[in-house]
């Protein structure tokens, strides 16, 4: 084929003749937007529906698989790096998951018990968060809400890398956007990995199921729609335990673990035994990401915060006096037992409150607005936070930093956490 050709066919597109429960991958080309439409038929994306005749558009980098249940013909537009129609897919398995869960549901309903509450494990890129959608998906298209629980300090779906967070979904995830995060609950961990301060991330993993708990004393709908949890893909040594604490906080009724026997016959054995441990495949077609794409990634999600999808927002630039704000990170940096005052464990640094005088070294860093209302260590960790700004320059002269933000002067508290996610360039 000429090149001429081949731009002439990626401009008309490519048109895929799908089977029942069968499955089109492909991956978007770097620096590249691939166009997708729903020609005839039914299809869903990680179990959102696509809507007939709408062109759907996917950035450079995504992953995307297009599932039928009955049969379906779709069009591709666009350069692909990978375009293929598979019959090995998990989704009849999915389903039959979130059956098994929708019968667990009404029968909170029936008893006025709370629902199932599901955590999905397993290592890095075998498809956890996909998973995770496609369950909540199926749950809110018959009518549930249930809560996303984001322990992904590395990615993050609800919020920004170094956060975990909470979120109710009312519908399901938008195909190109996913989900809508008007009004999430999130907590300032400040890493992209659990590892740097585990104490720190066990306690806000504790602090989130809490706060999980009490919306279910008072909303019904929520407590019988339960809550499907995605961890870190960490699962060794203290990951392994932060797992098995976050199974304890929140009290989990199913950990479905994503193609790893060790860890299954792990959790299986050092969970309690009502606790239901099954296995699920692994997704065909996830492959590993490499660590530029990670990054990528995060950059991705802080600027969508910022300018929004597609830079369909405009955020505020606007000075900060040094004097109206306390910026602190959270957690000393490790000295010799040795120095340490009589009785102090390394492990009470981990939660220390260290303050930050504002210098150049700032510039770029992106910091938490947390809602805490005093100074103090614990309601400071505890505290949920507002949003995110941008230190864009400091003025030490002037004794003021200038900051980007999503909303308007003033920022709404003045206590600042210091996230230390990489450097941030909008």
């Amino acid at each position: 084929m000429s090149a001429e050709e081949s731009s002439k066919e990626e401009r008309s597109g490519v048109r895929f003749d799908l089977e029942k429960e069968t499955e089109l991958r492909f991956e978007v080309e770097s620096g590249e937007q691939v166009q997708l439409e729903l020609l005839s038929g039914l299809a869903e994306v990680f179990g959102s529906e696509l809507n007939r005749s709408k062109r759907y558009t996917f950035d450079s980098g995504c992953k995307i698989a297009v599932f039928t249940w009955q049969g379906c013909a779709v069009q591709l537009s666009g350069k692909t790096e990978v375009a293929y129609v598979s019959r090995d897919t998990p989704m009849l398995l999915y389903l039959n998951t979130h059956a098994a869960l929708e019968q667990m549901r009404q029968q909170a309903d029936r008893e006025g018990e709370r629902g199932p509450r599901v955590m999905v494990v397993g290592p890095t890129d075998v498809g956890k968060s996909t998973l995770c959608r496609i369950l909540l998906n199926y749950a809110v298209r018959v009518g549930r809400r249930p809560t996303l629980v984001e322990l992904d300090v590395g990615q993050g779906s609800i919020s920004l890398p170094g956060t975990v967070g909470a979120l109710c979904i009312e519908r399901p995830a938008d195909v190109e956007e996913g989900y809508s995060v008007q009004a999430p609950l999130v907590y300032h961990f400040g890493s992209t990995s659990p590892g740097t301060n585990i104490k720190l991330y066990n306690k806000i993993t504790s602090r989130l199921a809490a706060v999980f708990n009490q919306r279910c004393e008072v909303n019904r709908r929520a407590c019988s729609s339960g809550c499907v949890i995605n961890p870190c893909g960490w699962v060794k040594g203290s990951g392994y335990q932060a797992l098995v604490h976050a199974a304890s906080a929140f009290e989990v009724d199913v950990v479905i673990v994503l193609d790893q026997e060790r860890l299954y016959n792990e959790l299986h054995r050092d969970l309690p035994y009502f606790v239901k441990t099954v296995t699920r495949p692994r997704r065909g077609g996830v492959v590993e990401r490499s660590k530029d794409y990670r990054r990528e990634s995060r950059d991705d999600k802080v600027r969508d915060y910022f300018y929004g999808f597609r830079g369909g927002l405009y955020p505020h630039a606007f000075d900060v006096r040094f004097s109206d704000v306390r910026i602190y990170k959270i957690g000393a940096p490790t000295i010799p037992d040795s120095c340490l005052p009589l009785g102090m464990s390394q492990e009470d640094n981990q939660l220390k409150l260290v303050p930050v005088t504002p210098g150049r070294d700032l510039v770029h860093h992106l910091l938490s607005v947390s809602t805490a209302e005093g100074g103090a260590g614990d309601s400071v960790i505890e505290s949920s936070v507002a949003g995110f700004i941008v230190v864009t320059a400091v003025d030490p002269e002037r004794q003021v930093l200038t900051v980007l933000s999503p909303a308007p002067r003033p920022l709404p508290k003045n206590i600042l956490l210091i996230m230390d996610v990489g450097r941030v360039y909008l």
